[in-house]
Order: structure tokens, then C-alpha cells, then sequence
């Protein structure tokens, strides 16, 4: 059965109408490959469409992250700022003290007073300077605090603004959380008291000059004694001995030099030339004078061998010596004030019915009974008469030495001028011990001073939570009316444009693993060191001090042992045994046992995190306060205005620059300024 025709009387059949698209073969036609070229075209370019539309609206977040990122970015160079500010506080406080130890320790030592001095000035000088560098830098870096949100949202919108292009225009800024600062400098106004270290070291210098002054005197007297005793020429003690007594060997020793040489030495000297001396003596002669002379050198002999065995000398621990060399007389005075004129030595006998002293009973005089013995002091208190033939008295007795004793050829003569020296090197060891008993005192209060001098130092450092140390948030909206390229729709379909959309982002800062070995402060040593850093003198050393302290700020200060020792040994003529080089010592080991926290020299860099994060700690709750600052955002502005629309004043926030603290560099005198240039500082890492 056949259908009747549809459609209006006249029109095309189904049959008619297949036609166009199929022909009597069954094929396409080219009216049905046109029809599906034109729809597969269309769906293409309404794919193409569909995708410019999807990549526009997603970029919107790329914008929002790279937005957070230049907002942190800026957190991430104040931190190095207060970083590297905090270890110059830190070095110059370390470097003072190091240096006021050196003069501390040179103060010790007689012949360096003058070092120390200097040493002790440029500590003082040092530390006066980091008491002005850390109180600006504390306002210094207080002010560049205040002006960090400004600087985050200048920058952050900046970027905004550089990734408006391709006809899409972007709104937005990064706000910081905590949008105020939290930060701690306190640790810049910890002081060092080297009032004590300047007093001390001035009363060290007092007691060193005392005990440089007795040294001198020693060295002089040992000088003398040795000279009298080895080192004249032609005649000394050693040469007398040995012409007089013919002495030689162990018993008449020669010293080259007064280095080993002690006084003890020549009282051993003159106990063998008296003994030998009086061996040798024998009373006789051709005349009563002759006989005399012996007798009183026999005597004198006697006596003197008797004195020296009886002295002693002796070099005691605490550094005092001991001395008891005895003098001889030289005169009839001299003879009268010893046990020579007292001693009942003189034979007597009874001529005429009168008690007669004579120097000998082999005396021509002596004709009478034998009566005893004598004194001189009787002799001329007038209890014994004086003999006629030898005529013995004081005077004779008293010029036995005379001679020998005046001048250079005389055994004696030098051995006045040992026993002098000796008293003179007594007494000078005895200032000397108690100069230097006196400084060790002085020295063991300077190791007290100096320790509490560090321990100022090692206070907790500055606590850095400045704007946006917790996070960056930013917001960027974009507008209406974004059309989409006409390249695309022109032909096929209509015109079409991309809504408008807004993102939110968080950035924060973690610590770069890279950089965990960054030489970020050995760059900036470099930058403000310029030349030569050694001036000279005591001083020489000092910058480099500072410098290896300002680089090892990172590792804790376990360098603060060495480079303190390092400086401490450059300090010449500091010897072992001394006051000063105990005193090094004990330094050396308060600063070995110095602690310090360690400190994280890593550079932070910004990274994204989760917006949430960042607004939970900041307390605030993500939606609304997402919705508030997208509804507040202006839809073209400057920075000002964004800053104006999320509550935050830009004040010196865009380019310029801003001085931190005058920096002066330890040991030279100089100083620079530390100025940050405020447009580099939200710069791009």
C-alpha cells in the first residue's frame, strides 16, 4: 500500500528531500559534505571557544598565586635584613670584648702596658659603637617593619597589574598576616657593662708598670752581681779566686752569661777562696809589723770563711728569693761594729805588772806569763794595754780588707759589690712577687669581667614575626566584558564574553634546604670591606676578627673559641709562665665554654600554602573574609588605592630608600651606612 504525500500540495516528497543529501547510488552528496563540514567547523571553534573561556577563567588563580608569592617575597627579604643586621650587633659585641680580653691579657704583662692600653681603647671604642649601631638599628628596623604592608601590597599588586594583558584586566593585592609586628628587639639593647673591664685593666696596667719597674731593678742588680763575679775584665771574683787562691774546677765555676748565673754561685765562690785562704795562712814575719799583718789576716781570714758558711741564698716559689750574704768590714769603723772587734781572740801575757794584748805570743813583746785572751773592744776600753813591739790594735785589724776592698784587684772589692747587688735583688724580687701577686689578683677578676662581658652577649637574639611572618592572602578579581577573540567566533557563532571571577591565594615563607651553607653574610662582608683591613700595631688582627665572628653568626658560634684564640696569640710578647699568658688561657677557656644558640642562616622563600592556614592563625574565617576583600577591591586603582580599600596607609612603601643604622666597621674607623633600598626590597628573588 502506498502512503499518501505530506507536506503542502506541491512540496517535496521525503524521497525528494533525501535526495539532496543522498544520491541514486546510495552516496553523500555534495550538499550533505558541505552540512557537515560547516557543523564539524562549528563544533571546533566551539570547542576552541569553550577552551579559551576555561583557560582565561583559571588564570585568574595563577595570578592570585603569583600575587601571594611577590607579597612574601618581601617578608622574605626583611627577614635576611634582620638577620644580617642582628649578627653585626652580635660580632661587634663579641669583637669588643674579644679585643678588651687581648688588652686585658697584655695589661698583665710588664714591657706591654702601652698594648694594652690600645687594646683596651679600641675594645671600648668597639663596643661604644655597637651600643649607637644597635639602638639605631633597632629603630631602623622597626621603621622598615611599619612600612612591610605597604610594600606587600605595592608589590604584590604591581604583579597584578603586569599580568593584565591579552585584554583581560585583573584587581587585586596581598594583605600579610599578622598585619602588625610581633617582632622582638630587645636582644639590640642588651648593653655591655666594660666599666669593669676598663677599671681592671687600668689597675693591671698600675701593678705591671710597678712590676716592669722591679723586674728592671732585678735584672740591673743580677747584672752587677754576675759582672762582679764572672764578667769583668780584667779582674772579677772568678779571676781573684783563682789568681789569689789558685782555684779552679767545681770549686771556682765560670758563668758566660747572667741568664744561669745566680748569687748563689759566689757564695759558694768566696766559701772555697776563704777556706783556701785560711789554709794557706800563717802567722809569721820578719818584724813585729809583719807578724801583725799576719795575724790580722789570719784573723780576718777566720772570720770571713766563718760569715760565708753562714749565709745562705735561696729562690723560693712564690718568686722572692732568700738572700744572706754577709759583708766584711773594710775599715777600723766597720771592724768595730762586727764580731771581730768583740771576740776575746788575742793572746795576752803579763809585762810589768800589766794584762798585754798581742797579735801573736810569737809577738817580740810577749815576754811575760801567759794571761788569757782578749778583745780588741777591751783593748780600747783600756782593761789590757797595747803591746809596744807589735803595737796590735783596731786599725790594724780593720786595714787587712781595706785595700782589697777599694780597689778592682781585691777579691773583696768584688765581693762588696755582689753583697750590695744581693740586697738589691732581694728587695726587687720582693716588689716583683707582690706586683705580680697583685696582677694575678687583678687578672682572676678580669676572667670574672670578662665572662660576664659574653654572657651580656649571649642573650635570647632579636624574635623576628614581622607583617605577613605567618602568611601573604591575596585576592584578585577580574571584571566583566572580556570578549572572546573575534578570530574564533566571527564566522560560525555569535560574540561571546568570558563573567567575571575573582581567585584567593596564600603564600608563606619556608626555609630554602639550598641555602643551608649561604654565604649571604660573607657577600655582604665583601661589600663593606674595602682594601686592606690590616692597620697595624696591636690593632692589627682586629677587622679580621670581625669578620671570621660575622660569618660564623650561623653555626652557632662554635668559631668564637678560635678566632678568639687566633686573635689572643697575635697579641706578641705574651710569654709562657706569665701573669698575661695564664691569663690567656683561662679567656681562652671562658670562650670555649661559651654557648650560643644556634642560628638558622637558610634563606626563607616564598611558597604556597593553604589560604585557611594562614587565616586560622590570623583568626579569621575564610569565606566571609574572602568575600569582604573581594567586595572591597576597587575595579582600576593604583596601590595607594588598594591599600586604602583594605585598611592599610602606604607610607614609604614605594621606591626610595631607608637607613637602617651607620655601620662602623671594627678596627678601621670607618663607617658606612646601611641603607635599604625599599624598591629592590619587593623585588623579585
Amino acid at each position: 500500500m502506498r502512503g499518501s504525500r505530506s507536506g503542502s500540495e506541491g512540496g517535496p516528497s521525503v524521497r525528494e528531500a533525501v535526495s539532496l543529501f543522498r544520491d541514486d547510488e546510495g552516496g553523500f552528496t555534495t550538499v550533505a559534505a558541505a552540512v557537515s563540514l560547516l557543523l564539524s567547523l562549528t563544533l571546533v571553534f566551539a570547542s576552541a571557544s569553550a577552551a579559551w573561556v576555561s583557560a582565561r577563567s583559571a588564570e585568574v588563580q595563577r595570578v592570585a598565586d603569583a600575587a601571594a608569592m611577590a607579597g612574601a617575597n618581601v617578608v622574605a627579604r626583611f627577614s635576611t635584613i634582620a638577620q644580617v643586621t642582628d649578627a653585626c650587633v652580635l660580632s661587634m659585641g663579641l669583637t669588643g670584648v674579644v679585643v678588651y680580653g687581648g688588652g686585658l691579657v697584655a695589661s698583665c704583662v710588664p714591657g706591654l702596658t702601652s698594648t694594652g692600653l690600645e687594646l683596651c681603647a679600641a675594645g671600648g671604642r668597639i663596643l661604644e659603637a655597637r651600643r649607637t649601631f644597635a639602638s639605631s638599628a633597632a629603630d631602623g628596623l622597626a621603621r622598615l617593619e611599619k612600612a612591610l604592608p605597604a610594600l606587600v601590597v605595592a608589590n604584590s599588586s604591581s604583579c597584578v597589574a603586569a599580568n593584565s594583558e591579552d585584554g583581560l584586566s585583573y584587581a587585586g593585592c596581598a594583605l600579610p598576616f599578622p598585619t602588625t609586628s610581633a617582632s622582638d628587639f630587645s636582644a639590640f639593647e642588651a648593653d655591655v657593662d666594660d666599666a669593669r673591664m676598663g677599671e681592671l685593666s687600668e689597675r693591671m696596667r698600675d701593678a705591671s708598670a710597678e712590676a716592669e719597674e722591679a723586674k728592671d731593678a732585678a735584672d740591673d742588680a743580677l747584672l752587677r752581681g754576675w759582672m762582679a763575679d764572672c764578667g769583668s775584665r780584667p779582674y772579677s771574683l772568678y779571676e781573684r779566686a783563682s789568681s789569689l787562691a789558685g782555684l779552679d774546677g767545681s770549686a771556682n765555676p765560670y758563668y758566660a752569661s747572667p741568664e744561669s748565673w745566680t748569687f748563689g754561685v759566689a757564695l759558694m765562690r768566696a766559701r772555697e777562696y776563704y777556706a783556701a785562704r785560711l789554709a794557706s795562712a800563717r802567722v809569721d814575719g820578719r818584724t813585729p809589723e809583719e807578724l801583725t799583718d799576719a795575724a790580722c789576716r789570719r784573723a780576718f781570714y777566720a772570720y770571713a770563711l766563718e760569715r760565708v758558711r753562714a749565709g745562705s741564698w735561696a729562690e723560693l716559689a712564690d718568686g722572692t728569693v732568700v738572700s744572706d750574704l754577709p759583708s766584711l768590714p773594710r775599715n777600723a769603723d766597720e771592724t768595730r761594729a762586727c764580731e771581730l772587734y768583740t771576740r776575746r781572740d788575742w793572746p795576752c801575757t803579763t809585762e810589768g805588772g800589766s794584762r798585754t794584748l798581742h797579735c801573736s805570743l810569737a809577738c817580740p813583746g810577749a815576754l811575760g806569763g801567759a794571761s788569757g785572751t782578749a778583745s780588741l773592744q777591751e783593748l780600747e776600753a783600756g782593761t789590757v794595754s797595747a803591746c809596744d813591739e807589735c803595737r796590735m790594735d783596731v786599725g790594724d785589724l780593720g786595714r787587712v780588707a781595706a785595700a782589697s776592698t777599694s780597689i778592682e784587684n781585691g777579691f773583696e772589692h768584688h765581693w762588696r759589690i755582689i753583697v750590695e747587688a744581693s740586697e738589691d735583688y732581694e728587695a726587687a724580687r720582693a716588689e716583683l712577687a707582690e706586683a705580680e701577686r697583685r696582677t694575678r689578683e687583678l687578672a682572676e677578676e678580669g676572667e670574672d669581667a670578662f665572662s660576664d662581658a659574653l654572657e651580656e652577649l649571649s642573650v635570647e637574639r632579636p624574635t623576628l614575626c614581622p607583617p605577613g611572618a605567618w602568611g601573604c592572602v591575596a585576592v584578585v578579581a577580574r571584571g566583566e566584558g572580556a570578549v572572546v577573540p573575534t578570530e574564533l567566533t566571527a564566522s560560525f557563532l555569535e560574540s561571546a564574553e568570558l563573567p567575571a571571577g575573582s581567585a584567593v591565594a596564600a603564600a608563606t615563607l619556608a626555609p630554602d634546604e639550598a641555602t643551608a651553607e649561604n654565604n649571604v653574610l660573607s657577600r655582604f662582608l665583601d661589600s663593606v670591606s674595602a682594601g686592606d683591613s690590616a692597620i697595624g700595631g696591636a690593632l692589627d688582627g682586629v677587622t679580621d676578627l670581625w669578620g671570621e665572628l660575622l660569618v660564623g653568626y650561623g653555626s652557632a658560634y662554635g668559631s668564637v673559641a678560635d678566632a678568639g684564640s687566633r686573635f689572643l696569640d697575635g697579641v706578641d710578647g705574651v710569654l709562657g709562665g706569665s701573669v698575661g699568658s695564664w691569663l690567656k688561657g683561662r679567656l681562652e677557656g671562658v670562650m670555649e665554654g661559651l654557648g650560643f644558640d644556634p642560628v638558622d642562616m637558610r634563606l626563607r622563600k616564598p611558597v604556597l600554602t593553604n589560604t585557611q592556614d594562614v587565616l586560622d592563625r590570623a583568626g579569621f574565617e575564610r569565606t566571609s573574609t574572602v568575600r569582604s576583600l573581594v567586595a572591597r577591591l576597587p575595579d582600576a586603582a593604583t596601590p595607594y588605592d588598594f591599600a586604602r580599600a583594605v585598611g592599610v596607609l602606604l607610607t614609604g612603601g614605594e621606591g626610595g630608600t631607608l637607613t637602617i643604622a651607620e655601620l662602623e666597621i671594627p678596627g678601621t674607623g670607618v663607617s658606612i651606612p646601611l641603607e635599604v633600598d625599599l624598591s629592590f626590597l619587593g623585588a623579585a628573588s
